[in-house]
């Protein structure tokens, strides 16, 4: 190769920040996706209604996110996802949230 560079058969190119990988976790992509996400795109959410029908009937029941979660055998942040309106609705966890919270 060195020999090869000293005829002038071959030539060669400095290259900075060849190694680096900073290229391909820049900004630009991240908010593309964010232009790209429409109304179609975007999971369902649980809700305002249904949240705080469940903070109503836990306050009722003179309970915490906490004792709730741990009584359906949920995460404590699963309940208060829920409470804002925030989750992704799962038909498994609401049925386990309403038996709870109107079992006497």
């Amino acid at each position: 190769m060195a020999s090869a560079l000293r005829k002038g058969t071959v030539q060669s190119e400095l290259k900075f920040g060849a190694g680096a990988n900073s290229s391909a976790h820049s900004g630009a992509n991240v908010n593309a996706r964010k232009l790209e996400e429409s109304e179609e795109t975007r999971h369902a959410s649980s809700g305002k209604n249904l949240g705080s029908a469940i903070m109503k009937a836990r306050m009722a029941k003179k309970m915490t996110q906490k004792q709730l979660a741990t009584a359906i055998n949920e995460k404590p942040q699963v309940v208060g996802q829920y409470e804002q309106g925030k989750a992704i609705p799962n038909p498994q966890i609401i049925s386990k949230l309403e038996r709870q919270v109107r079992e006497v």
